[in-house]
């Protein structure tokens, strides 16, 4: 019986733990917002997070602000003549039903002018804005310097 106790208040620690880094405004959710450390010196970071729309018209994200840095730049990377290159981009569309990955490699939010260096267990607060949905208050959970993924998706992964 004293197990059973334990083990149900372990699962239910765990699944709070697991949604507690999604947000909801409408029909928009934002799935693990996360940052990568940054190295000494560096005047820039990037934001990683899933964004789906579960509603019936489409949405737009465009724009946000961190509390870390002065600027906020959405930014898609793609490859010409076998080079990556990274574009600006004015707002990213989410089509109804639509799910956007921002991950390395790919679409990203950039932190431009950095005011204080990110550290790995960091959290950092900040806005996203749609113009459907509204202004989306967040927080970013900073990995380590190379992470390729936020260690929340590693432990979904496990599971």
């Amino acid at each position: 019986m004293r197990l059973t106790i334990i083990g149900i208040a372990i699962a239910c620690l765990t699944s709070t733990m697991a949604i507690a880094t999604d947000y909801k405004a409408g029909s928009i959710e934002i799935i693990n917002p996360w940052s990568r450390a940054t190295p000494k010196g560096a005047s820039t970071a990037i934001g990683y997070m899933t964004i789906k729309n579960t509603g019936t018209i489409p949405d737009r994200l465009t724009g946000g602000s961190v509390d870390v840095a002065n600027q906020f730049e959405l930014h898609l990377t793609v490859m010409e003549n076998g080079i990556s290159k990274m574009r600006e981009l004015n707002d990213i569309e989410i089509k109804p039903g639509q799910t956007i990955e921002f991950k390395p490699g790919g679409s990203h939010a950039m932190f431009v002018n950095l005011k204080r260096p990110l550290n790995k267990g960091d959290h950092v607060t900040g806005t996203l804005v749609f113009e459907q949905a509204g202004k989306v208050q967040i927080e970013y959970t900073v990995e380590g310097v190379g992470a390729q993924h936020s260690s929340d998706q590693m432990e979904n992964m496990q599971h």
